[in-house]
């Protein structure tokens, strides 16, 4: 496997420029063979855990609500390979990544945790995100839990069943990164990382293998760009 992915890193350069805008679909490792080293300024993304998290074991999971039916899926039946990191590292200065508590990224000083605000629920308490920065840990508090968020009269619909809540992404951006600089998102799933770089003014840049998954991606951010438009 590994001589196989090393392979895709042979590939002409481009200008970060052409990438921007943009949802890749295709893996992840063929757009960042395309990026120069140090081109982005942050990654921030969410990649498979490899806990085996399925749609079989989410629709179990109903206390209070009937969970929703993404369809079945395997993307989490295995953790992604080291070179996926290599290169994370390699085309960015700096990098948020969710679930990285599962991965050996080495050590740091500033872990992200995400307070769900869960109560008494079969759900996790919190989820960690490794960083890159120098600082100290930083709790963000925002209730997911099922049909229950934070902002109860303006609730974001899921399409996806590890989705992040595009608020509680633009916290994080707002506070680790700076108008105008680009974010790249390897696993962009449903989108919700760009969509909160597009409310800040980032450039973002997107990769996604499934197409179903960039179907879905595309037609959220045409929403928030006409949405824009209105304003």
């Amino acid at each position: 496997m590994q001589e196989a992915l090393s392979s895709t890193m042979v590939s002409e350069k481009q200008d970060i420029k052409d990438l921007v805008g943009k949802i890749w679909n295709e893996d992840c490792l063929k757009t960042m063979a395309r990026m120069e080293d140090n081109s982005v300024d942050l990654v921030l993304t969410d990649p498979p855990y490899g806990i085996g998290e399925n749609n079989e074991r989410n629709m179990s999971r109903g206390k209070w609500s009937i969970p929703t039916n993404y369809g079945h899926y395997e993307w989490d039946n295995q953790k992604i390979d080291d070179i996926y990191f290599e290169e994370i590292k390699r085309i960015s200065k700096n990098q948020i990544i969710f679930g990285g508590n599962y991965y050996n990224l080495g050590s740091t000083s500033c872990y992200l945790v995400w307070d769900k605000d869960n109560g008494n629920s079969d759900f996790a308490d919190a989820e960690l995100a490794w960083t890159s920065f120098k600082s100290a840990v930083r709790i963000f508090k925002f209730k997911w839990q099922g049909m229950l968020q934070e902002n109860m009269k303006n609730k974001e619909k899921r399409y996806h069943p590890t989705q992040k809540p595009v608020e509680l992404i633009r916290q994080i951006l707002d506070k680790y990164s700076n108008p105008d600089e680009s974010i790249y998102d390897p696993f962009c799933g449903s989108r919700s990382i760009l969509l909160a770089a597009q409310k800040l003014g980032h450039n973002w840049i997107g990769s996604e293998i499934n197409p179903e998954y960039c179907d879905i991606a595309n037609k959220r951010i045409s929403a928030e760009r006409n949405q824009t438009k209105l304003y």
